[in-house]
């Protein structure tokens, strides 16, 4: 149902981008905290940031803090010389930051067309320009920007004990409106009667009564219930603005996590709200689409912070060392898990996905794969296993009922090995045709040589009663023990060769798993 609501969500947010008043489009950040000519583009309403540590996730949202000036005197201004400050101590000889010259340049999409500014750190502080634009000013929107450090301990709330014991002070009460306290609503496991925000100030406290519980403040709120409420207190109201949370997962259950997510595009849609969120949580990049996702890794060779493309597995290797995902396939026997082994040979590389990543299982026979579709449904696991038949399956209806199996409105993949019979047929009839050296060099026979051990093991069987199918099988058996190697690596090796060739019937099978490969890791 989740899933089924972000993919709507995905779609609204998507189309109402282009009638956004502001939008901001891209950051280039250069010389900034070891970031050097790094471009990031946002493309969704609703970005995630993600990457290991040390790259760069906080640096970009903080250089979006900057791009905007905020109308609201009570907010203070964003600016470089605020959020990227210098360590310069009045007396030389004492230790300081290095200093280097820095610029971070914004694009912004208006419907008067795009605009640009940049801001360059000099050697007397930062100036902003507009690339010779005259009377230019930066654009102005109300900016919101949460990070970890306002997740601050209890203890350290801005109004201290003390206060709220004295009676001295007038505090004024406010409570928080039906549709902050719905936002909460919806993530936190109970209900509240009221929640009151307490203000002196700048300083504030928040008291919740929970229905037919009690009535507490946030000193002795747990970590994830205090995130929301502040969350639901602090951005319902807000309209037009560029939303920016740091580690926006921090203290919530995975569950909660999800569940924020879809709330924030909901808001998004609602408000036309701008949302850049950073992340460590495959659950949060899994809430928006793949446009949404922005990857942040360190290059092995040069060390600079560059932008990824949002695979799942480099995402996953990244934040846990190895990903916790695989595509499953699911084939008839040993033979056809050889073949398929042997079309990864060649797809695998040129994709740049690791072997370990693709899973095949086998030794079932074709008639209980619909059994096996049904079984994967009640996991969760159908829509990641691709089943693969033998070529001499196809016409008998199995695919019906494997799609039947799997579930109404569920889209699995189902392919056929290549030919019409057993996919040893179809590897002896490629070696009968001996079009090339290769195959004969990889199986250790000269070409010569091959042709004439098959012409004999022809010879022999081509009389037999047996059905083709069996008859192929058994060439192939004699033909693995003349060369002294498995008939399973016959198979692998000529399906890795031919899977090369633009010309060979198994291009079909290679297209289908190249383009699933794609798919899966988006």
């Amino acid at each position: 149902m989740l899933e089924r609501r972000l993919a709507g969500l995905w779609r609204d947010l998507q189309g109402k981008k282009p009638h956004l008043p502001h939008f901001l489009s891209e950051i280039h950040i250069d010389g900034i905290r070891g970031l050097n000519d790094l471009r990031v583009v946002f493309d969704y309403p609703v970005s995630v940031i993600a990457g290991g540590n040390a790259t760069g996730k906080s640096t970009v949202l903080f250089s979006a803090a900057c791009a905007y000036n905020a109308p609201d005197q009570e907010v203070r201004r964003f600016t470089p010389s605020t959020l990227f400050p210098d360590h310069r101590p009045s007396e030389p000889g004492e230790r300081s930051d290095t200093w280097q010259a820095a610029t971070i340049a914004f694009h912004y999409l208006t419907p008067d067309g795009g605009r640009s500014m940049q801001w360059k750190r000099l050697e007397k502080g930062w100036n902003d320009s507009f690339f010779r634009r005259k009377n230019a000013r930066q654009p102005e929107r109300q900016v919101y920007l949460r990070t970890l450090s306002n997740l601050y301990n209890p203890s350290r709330i801005n109004i201290p004990k003390v206060l709220l014991r004295s009676g001295r002070y007038d505090l004024e009460e406010m409570p928080l409106t039906a549709l902050q306290i719905e936002f909460a609503h919806q993530m936190l496991p109970f209900k509240y009667s009221e929640v009151i925000n307490l203000s002196r100030g700048s300083r504030n406290l928040l008291f919740a009564a929970q229905e037919g519980g009690a009535a507490y403040s946030e000193l002795h709120m747990a970590a994830g219930e205090r995130a929301i409420l502040r969350l639901s207190q602090e951005i319902t109201q807000l309209n037009g603005a560029l939303v920016l949370i740091d580690e926006v997962e921090a203290g919530l259950h995975p569950w909660v996590q999800q569940l924020l997510m879809l709330h924030l595009q909901q808001l998004a849609l609602r408000n036309d709200l701008q949302i850049i969120v950073t992340s460590h949580s495959p659950v949060v990049l899994d809430s928006v689409p793949l446009n949404g996702k922005i990857f942040l890794d360190r290059d092995d060779v040069s060390g600079e912070v560059v932008v990824r493309p949002a695979y799942r597995d480099l995402i996953q290797n990244a934040l846990y060392g190895r990903s916790n995902d695989v595509l499953k396939l699911l084939c008839e026997d040993k033979i056809a898990e050889r073949f398929l082994e042997g079309i990864f040979d060649f797809l695998l590389p040129k994709e740049g996905i690791s072997r370990e990543l693709v899973r095949i299982g086998r030794d079932t026979g074709a008639d209980q794969f619909p059994m096996h579709a049904e079984t994967l449904r009640k996991f969760g696991q159908i829509q990641d296993t691709v089943f693969v038949l033998d070529g001499d399956q196809q016409g008998r209806k199995l695919e019906k009922k494997i799609e039947k199996a799997a579930g109404l409105g569920v889209n699995i993949s189902i392919l056929f090995l290549p030919g019409s019979e057993s996919p040893e047929s179809w590897v002896w009839s490629i070696l009968k045709e001996n079009r090339s050296d290769a195959v004969s060099e990889q199986l250790g026979i000269d070409r010569r040589g091959l042709s004439a051990v098959m012409r004999r093991l022809d010879a022999i069987y081509d009389a037999a009663s047996d059905p083709p199918s069996e008859i192929a099988k058994n060439k192939l058996r004699s033909l693995s023990d003349e060369l002294h190697r498995e008939d399973s690596e016959i198979c692998r090796i000529v399906a890795r060769l031919e899977a090369n060739k633009s010309d060979s019937d198994i291009q079909s099978l290679v297209n289908n798993l190249r383009g699933i490969l794609r798919q899966w890791r988006g």
